[in-house]
């Protein structure tokens, strides 16, 4: 009977251990399928009013430039003006050997006194030919001959002043000016050089640096977009569209602003870009032709912008830019998106996003879509 007792007790203690077994292995299911929560902020898309610039590549060049060549031929006397330094229009920068010119005006003034004399003697020939003719005491061809030798005269003296002309206003080129008023670069002559009527080569360069002109290069499909977002009521064009602010090489900003002059009409069918042109006030001459430069142009202002922190924006295997939202159950969903720009330490969507989609901004390296989160609102402009 003990026996049999002993027995019913064992068997009991090994159904409650397998029991407490049993339960233990259902406690340890239910806590490992238990799904782990992790916090994280998001962004609430807003659209917001955000004035837009657009930043362009160009280059620096003279306001007007004049290469300055010779207009008659001589030995060079003289330089008067220093390299590198300014100079008025009209300013003399040569003088070439005007001895030869100083003779052919010298004849031809001769020249002309000389036909002014021959005319007189034809009119007063004339004059005293009329009365005679009336009284037939001159016949009517030597009349008409003489009538014909005064006009000739006459025409002469019209030759011979033309001739002082063209005498003097050689002897005037001989003394080289400048046409416009700049800075003179480097002199290609030396006094004792001999120079010949428009040489190739340009004796010295003028070039005027004050204002100075910006040209920079906007794509064709950039130029369209803009006039489209413009047309469709998307963007507000700015009243001060024309402002241009200037980036130099090293990064620096010009402390003076400009404003756009023109926009080429043709697009370069080498480049498909449009050349702009901005105009730059430069007293201190701190921007010179040749300077690489980036110009900073209002374009307008966008109605509704969506912008997201350039944390919230990642990039798939093909480059495509994707954000992780949070729907209305908490749960995470991969959007698609178009990153146009970076706005500072944001990124303006144009396309994929909406107003009052949630944007998940921290642990993207832990979460994945279809994941249950616990959602933090940050402040977009944090």
């Amino acid at each position: 009977m003990k026996s049999q007792n002993k027995s019913a007790l064992f068997l009991c203690i090994i159904g409650l251990t397998i029991a407490l077994a049993i339960t233990g292995c259902n406690d340890e299911k239910n806590t490992g399928a238990k799904e782990v929560v992790l916090p994280v902020d998001v962004v609430t898309v807003k659209g917001v009013s955000l004035p837009v610039t657009t930043e362009l590549p160009g280059r620096i060049s003279a306001y007007r430039t004049a290469e300055v060549r010779p207009q008659v031929g001589g030995i060079l006397l003289h330089r008067y003006f220093a390299e590198g330094r300014d100079v008025k229009a009209g300013e003399s920068l040569y003088q070439i050997d005007p001895a030869t010119y100083q003779a052919d005006l010298d004849q031809a003034k001769a020249d002309l006194a000389k036909s002014v004399a021959a005319a007189e003697l034809a009119r007063l020939t004339v004059k005293r030919y009329t009365p005679l003719k009336k009284n037939h005491y001159v016949s009517q061809q030597d009349y008409d001959s003489a009538v014909a030798t005064a006009s000739q005269a006459d025409a002469q003296v019209q030759v011979s002043r033309a001739a002082v002309d063209t005498a003097n206003i050689k002897l005037n080129y001989t003394k080289v000016i400048s046409p416009i008023s700049g800075r003179a670069g480097k002199s290609s002559v030396t006094v004792g050089a001999l120079l010949t009527t428009n040489q190739q080569d340009a004796m010295v360069t003028v070039q005027q640096l004050d204002p100075i002109y910006v040209d920079v290069t906007q794509s064709s499909d950039s130029y369209l977009s803009l006039k489209r977002a413009i047309s469709n009521g998307e963007m507000q064009s700015s009243q001060q569209n024309d402002d241009v602010a200037l980036l130099m090489d090293d990064g620096t900003r010009y402390s003076l602003k400009g404003h756009l002059e023109f926009s080429d009409i043709t697009v370069d069918k080498d480049t498909g870009s449009i050349t702009l042109r901005a105009i730059f006030p430069n007293p201190n001459y701190e921007l010179l032709p040749g300077m690489y430069t980036r110009a900073i142009i209002d374009e307008g202002t966008l109605k509704s912008a969506i912008l997201v922190p350039q944390e919230g924006v990642m990039r798939d295997p093909k480059g495509m830019a994707t954000v992780m939202i949070v729907d209305g159950t908490n749960k995470l969903e991969i959007k698609q998106v178009n990153a146009t720009r970076a706005i500072g330490e944001q990124w303006l969507i144009s396309d994929g996003l909406k107003e009052g989609d949630k944007v998940v901004v921290s642990n993207l390296q832990k979460i994945r879509p279809g994941m249950t989160v616990s959602a933090t609102e940050r402040s977009l402009h944090k």
